[in-house]
């Protein structure tokens, strides 16, 4: 399509791999379970990834977001959360997930320590640069058959105006690159629950 690729990764002792690609700003990362015992292991399951993987769109959603500081000196989370310490990160690392989050809504969590991909020092920056342009993610809009209202972990999220959710009969989510100033889209559908807009 024109992304160039990232280095991929695994989570030893959480079940999951993924395929990452890297914008000035954020990331995509599509994962997936590949190990369904570690998936559904004792330190894993409150995160539910095996139920939103095994019924992912019917009725779990298939979506993750995930929110980081703006900057290294605001860690606060931005909604009620718990603490997740995946097998493969090492301590004192780790993952706040929002709490009370049905599986038909997306995993909202928040990473205090991570930054901006084009802030990370040249020899752990993944390449940014990408055939068709895109630069940074500038919008995200999910479509969901999830009730309303949202947990007050996602209903956080959308306050921070940087996702908006819509109601639908199926789960989508597309993404705005660079202010959508081309007027362009690509939908990646039936393949993936995915449209891009730029």
């Amino acid at each position: 399509f024109g992304l160039t690729e990232g280095a991929p990764n695994r989570h030893p002792g959480q079940g999951t791999a993924s395929r990452r690609f890297f914008f000035r700003n954020a990331m995509l990362e599509l994962l997936w379970v590949n190990n369904a015992a570690e998936a559904q292991g004792k330190g894993v399951r409150r995160a539910q990834l095996w139920e939103r993987w095994s019924a992912r769109g019917n009725p779990a959603s298939p979506f993750g977001i995930c929110l980081r500081p703006a900057d290294r000196e605001r860690t606060i989370v931005p909604f009620s959360a718990w603490e997740y310490r995946p097998p493969y990160l090492p301590d004192p690392l780790t993952i706040h997930i929002g709490t009370d989050t049905p599986v038909a809504e997306p995993i909202w969590f928040y990473v205090g320590f991570a930054r901006r991909p084009d802030s990370e020092p040249a020899e752990k920056r993944q390449p940014l640069d990408h055939p068709i342009g895109f630069r940074e993610m500038t919008g995200m809009r999910l479509t969901s058959p999830a009730a309303q209202p949202l947990s007050p972990a996602g209903d956080a999220v959308v306050r921070t105006g940087l996702v908006s959710i819509q109601p639908g009969k199926e789960h989508l989510i597309e993404v705005m690159f660079d202010g959508h100033r081309k007027g362009r889209r690509a939908d990646f559908r039936p393949d993936l629950p995915l449209v891009f807009h730029w």
